[in-house]
């Protein structure tokens, strides 16, 4: 017998409940990827912090593509079980698996052989270059398990486990700690051990997830024969485009940043640090976005339109109150936080903490804008999700910085995010409006 834990009564407690578990999952898998910073920056120095920062977004053209199928996969896979389509979604889920792999074998394999170039186009200097190649070559190795397990975290949700999806990514993200401390500091394996230490946890939830939907047949998700399915695969990469192009904006916005705003090793670290607690403070409205999209796409599928309007209404209010709460807690604990990272009087530490005094403005509105590009993925809204997306994390965030830094000069580049995250959210309600008749969620 099938278990379906997507058909519940939505109020504010069954919805927070429901998207807890993901909430927790955002925020361990963002604090252990800063002890991952914490643990580059103290035991080994900041050099190899900003090493880390300019390969970053190579690897965010490879986690965008894992995101790409897992949240276009997962919308498709949990509107046919609202349609009561469970054999199709079981092929969808499959299918979308075994593709991921598969993308992560090639970028691998395309990343090793053209890692030179690679790196020089993303800024590596000569002092920091040996540092950039160790931790790109080491990650790329493990690439294939490391997209493949952002299928899974997604699909646990989807599958109404995400309680168990949570203690998984828990147990990945103490083993990523483990063996950060243990390779960095006994094996003296320097940033290469970083990024073994990283790409090992990311393996656990691959395994993990292999291993559940192999096993666990009650459940309304399992693993059966993939069908190929060239429409299926084409609807899955349009209606997650939104979350690949975010991820590979904010590869861009890096490139720009380390290139051309931020001159210098010291502010490339400042930049690293300012995001990494930018991601902590972050993670609660991504963690919500994330978790309520099956439950939005199941009722969707049911055609259960006054659960849809509540699962809105309800979100809309909870988006606002953790936007104050995130802004809040940014301000009060900045020097704390940066603190971590770089020692209080240092030229990093002071650079950080004069940028996230203007960044922390954003939290007030990006909130809005990462749930509104959720929810129209989750509608199979494809070409709306990304329209947000687009705009907020790549045309608005570029034009910001390029003319706020020509006014202001480095405020300038501080109050870009700001900036665009306000513009975007502005969309993201004009789209609301514009759409609420068509998906009758308001």
């Amino acid at each position: 017998m099938e278990n379906n834990n997507l058909e519940r009564e939505i109020t504010t407690g069954s919805l927070l409940k429901f998207a807890l578990p993901t909430i927790i999952v955002m925020i361990f898998s963002t604090l252990y990827g800063m002890v991952d910073g914490v643990f580059v920056a103290r035991l080994i120095n900041t050099d190899a912090l900003s090493s880390v920062n300019i390969v970053m977004p190579l690897i965010t053209v490879a986690t965008s593509l894992g995101m790409m199928f897992a949240t276009g996969g997962s919308a498709i896979a949990a509107k046919l079980i609202g349609e009561n389509k469970t054999i199709e979604a079981r092929q969808t889920f499959s299918l979308m698996v075994a593709a991921t792999f598969i993308t992560g074998i090639v970028i691998a394999i395309l990343g090793i052989v053209f890692i030179e170039p690679l790196l020089t186009l993303l800024g590596a200097t000569k002092d920091i270059y040996s540092y950039c190649h160790d931790y790109a070559y080491s990650i790329l190795l493990l690439l294939p398990t490391s997209i493949t397990s952002m299928i899974f975290q997604v699909f646990f949700i989807t599958a109404g486990k995400a309680t168990l999806g949570m203690l998984i990514n828990i147990i990945s993200g103490i083993s990523n700690i483990v063996f950060d401390y243990i390779f960095i500091k006994y094996c003296g394996w320097g940033i290469a051990g970083a990024a073994i230490a990283t790409s090992m946890g990311f393996a656990i939830t691959t395994i993990a997830g292999l291993i559940y939907f192999t096993v666990s047949r009650k459940n309304v998700l399992y693993f059966t024969k993939p069908k190929i399915n060239g429409k299926v695969l084409l609807h899955s990469c349009t209606n997650g485009a939104s979350e690949m192009v975010s991820n590979l904006s904010q590869g861009v916005t890096l490139i720009l940043y380390n290139n051309v705003i931020i001159a210098g090793v010291d502010g490339v670290a400042a930049i690293t640090i300012l995001l990494y607690v930018t991601d902590l403070l972050i993670a609660i409205f991504i963690g919500y976005a994330t978790g309520i999209s099956p439950l939005i796409s199941y009722n969707y599928g049911k055609s259960e339109h006054n659960r849809l309007k509540k699962i809105h209404n309800i979100s809309l209010k909870s988006i606002c109150f953790f936007s104050i709460v995130v802004f809040l807690t940014g301000q009060l604990t900045a020097g704390n936080l940066v603190s971590i990272f770089s020692p209080a009087g240092t030229h990093v530490y002071d650079l950080a903490i004069q940028g996230f005094r203007l960044f922390g403005f954003s939290f007030l509105f990006m909130g809005i804008s990462i749930y509104g590009s959720a929810m129209f993925t989750a509608y199979s809204d494809g070409k709306v999700s990304a329209i947000i997306s687009v705009l907020r994390t790549f045309v608005f965030i570029i034009a910001a910085v390029l003319l706020l830094s020509i006014i202001w000069g480095i405020d300038g580049v501080w109050l870009s995010l700001p900036v665009a995250e306000l513009l975007g959210m502005l969309v993201t309600v004009h789209y609301f409006r514009k759409y609420r008749n068509k998906y009758n969620y308001a």
